[in-house]
C-alpha cells in the first residue's frame, strides 16, 4: 500500500523542535538534537510540520508501507478519495472539490450501515461531522466551500435521531446562502442501518 510519509533531512535539521510541537499526532520528536520520525503510522499526512521548519528539512514522499503494517492487512477497499474527512478540518478551497459530488455524512452513519462505502461514498468526496459534538458553524463553512469551488451536487447521510437534523439544516442553509442551485439528496438511516422513506 502506498501512502505519504514525512521525510526529515537530518543534515540540515537544526533541532529547533518546532516540527515536533506542530505535530498533533506525536509522530515527530527531537532525538540527540535532531528531529526524528518516531511513528510513521501516526502521521496523518496533513503536513502541519512542513511550514514551521525554518531549515526546510521536512518533505513528504510516497512509498510503500512495510509488509508488516497491520493497518493495511485485511481491510476492504476504501472509497475515500481525500483527506481530511472531518468537516471542521476541511480546507474551504481544495483541488478535489472541482466538479465534485460531495457527501456530507453524520459521524454515526458509517457505523449503522455496513455497506456505507459502497452505498454512499462511491465516486464522492466525503466529509463527516456531528452537529451535537463539533464546536463549529457548519452552515458558514459549507457556504464558503460552495462559493469557492465548483461542487456539482451534495448528498447528505444522517441518522433518524433529532440531533442529526442539524447537519441537514446546515447543508440546506449553505446551498441557499451560496446562491447556487445544487442538486441535494438526503438519506435518513435508522439505527439498524435501514434507509427511512
Amino acid at each position: 500500500m502506498v501512502r505519504k510519509n514525512i521525510k526529515i533531512d537530518t543534515d540540515i535539521c537544526s533541532g529547533c523542535g518546532l516540527c515536533a510541537d506542530a505535530c498533533h499526532e506525536g509522530a515527530i520528536a527531537i532525538v540527540e538534537g535532531k528531529a526524528k520520525v518516531l511513528r510513521e503510522d501516526h502521521c496523518d499526512g496533513l503536513g502541519n510540520c512542513l511550514p514551521v521548519c525554518p531549515a526546510g528539512a521536512i518533505s513528504f514522499e510516497e512509498r510503500d508501507t512495510a509488509p508488516d503494517d497491520k493497518a493495511a492487512i485485511n481491510c476492504p477497499a476504501s472509497e475515500l478519495h481525500q483527506w481530511p474527512v472531518q468537516l471542521k478540518m476541511v480546507p474551504v478551497h481544495a483541488p478535489y472539490f472541482d466538479n465534485a459530488h460531495v457527501l456530507i455524512a453524520a459521524d454515526c452513519t458509517a457505523y449503522a450501515c455496513g455497506s456505507f462505502h459502497d452505498r454512499f461514498m462511491k465516486d464522492k468526496i466525503t466529509f463527516i461531522g456531528c452537529p451535537k459534538l463539533d464546536d463549529i458553524d457548519y452552515s458558514k463553512k459549507l457556504t464558503e466551500i460552495l462559493e469557492k469551488n465548483n461542487v456539482m451536487s451534495i448528498t447528505v447521510a444522517r441518522m433518524e435521531v433529532p440531533c442529526c437534523g442539524g447537519i441537514e439544516h446546515a447543508v440546506t442553509n449553505a446551498i441557499e446562502q451560496s446562491g447556487k442551485n445544487l442538486p441535494l439528496q438526503v438519506f435518513t438511516l435508522s439505527i439498524t442501518g435501514e434507509i427511512q422513506e
